[in-house]
């Protein structure tokens, strides 16, 4: 089988065997466990790529790294027939290939300095420092990424008013895209009472088979907190 998904548990890479069951695409999974202290990669992964970061998938001779171009070539390669993506000129199109992109360039990096600070706070520091790490954890996470992703949630919130799926009233790749972040929201209590329509989009997202079957293949699926 020449197509490979090199798996990191708890990662992006659970979005590309979602793909690739939407798609039924044949593929082989090659598994990767997280270092146990650091929650890091292992070093196995930089024998696939340079960075030694998920995900990343082999095509016969062709390495791809970054979750869009890894979804961006398998689209190319794997459908044709543009089931996962609208026709080009669409209004879809428009909308799928910008939350295509917004999952990462804008939705993730906001929670993810939540969880960096998160860990800043609960880190092991002598006991005459710990009250300023705090305060200067809590003060970031107060003035700045806190206020980005409220703000972030009621624009996604208010774009999923009218419609079942981010790029219009059809399911589509950027939905992949876009659980990442989202799934992370609601792991770190981001998704409350005020959003009605992200929850309801989480919830049909998870009841599609080929989610469900994603993570049969994948193995136990929790994000970092």
């Amino acid at each position: 089988m020449s197509l490979i998904v090199h798996h990191l548990e708890n990662s992006r890479s659970q979005r590309v065997l979602w793909l690739l069951e939407e798609l039924g695409v044949p593929y082989e999974v090659r598994r990767y466990a997280r270092d146990r202290k650091t929650m890091l990669a292992p070093p196995e992964l930089r024998q696939v790529h340079a960075l030694g970061k998920s995900p990343v998938i082999t095509d016969g001779q062709l390495t791809v790294a970054e979750s869009g171009a890894i979804v961006e070539h398998l689209l190319d390669v794997h459908d044709a027939a543009g089931r996962l993506r609208p026709p080009a000129g669409t209004e879809a199109r428009r909308r799928f290939t910008y939350w295509l992109h917004f999952a990462e360039g804008s939705a993730m990096p906001p929670l993810l300095l939540k969880l960096v600070f998160d860990q800043v706070r609960k880190a092991r520091v002598p006991f005459f420092v710990k009250p300023v790490v705090k305060t200067i954890a809590d003060k970031v996470t107060a003035s700045f990424i806190a206020p980005n992703i409220a703000r972030q949630l009621e624009f996604m919130e208010s774009e999923l008013r009218g419609r079942e799926w981010f790029a219009g009233d059809t399911f589509s790749v950027a939905d992949i895209q876009m659980s990442f972040p989202l799934e992370a929201a609601q792991a770190r209590g981001g998704l409350d009472a005020r959003h009605p329509q992200l929850t309801a989009w989480l919830e049909r997202i998870h009841a599609r088979p080929a989610w469900n079957k994603a993570l049969q293949v994948g193995g136990p699926y929790t994000l970092l907190t």
